[in-house]
């Protein structure tokens, strides 16, 4: 007598962009759920509404499900001022593209990016942001 084999249950592939928020320059990732991966995508310069004109292209080309951003405090845990300007940015990103936004502590990622010898480094921190994410949730 044979048994079947019960189905595999798989979980659904879910894509994200992530984000190095910067008051000057936010960096971005793209990756995924399956992978567990994420690639430097591109740094948006632009302020304002320009900056998420910028954005709202990217969102609209890689069509993710989520969005990360990375939110920076002190060493030892305690918010400062980008901290407050992080969240605000994501809270903006919810608002604008009505997709989930996952927080994520982002101590030291620019410092590992610039460590890595990354040619753009704020994208290469969103990749970092991603990654940590990826594996601790994702």
């Amino acid at each position: 007598m044979t048994m079947a084999a019960a189905p595999l249950r798989r979980r659904p592939l879910v894509s994200f962009l992530a984000f190095d928020y910067g008051t000057r320059r936010v960096g971005v990732a793209v990756g995924n759920s399956l992978l567990k991966q994420a690639q430097p995508l591109a740094t948006v310069s632009a302020l304002g509404d320009a900056r998420f004109a910028a954005i709202a292209r990217l969102v609209a080309e890689w069509r993710p499900d989520a969005l990360v951003v990375g939110v920076p405090t002190h060493p030892d845990g305690a918010p400062h001022d980008n901290t407050r300007r992080a969240k605000s940015f994501a809270r903006q990103l919810h608002g604008r593209f009505r997709l989930p936004v996952h927080e994520v502590d982002e101590r030291y990622t620019t410092v590992e990016a610039k460590s890595n010898g990354a040619s753009d480094i704020d994208a290469a921190a969103a990749a970092l942001i991603l990654e940590q994410f990826l594996q601790g949730h994702a």
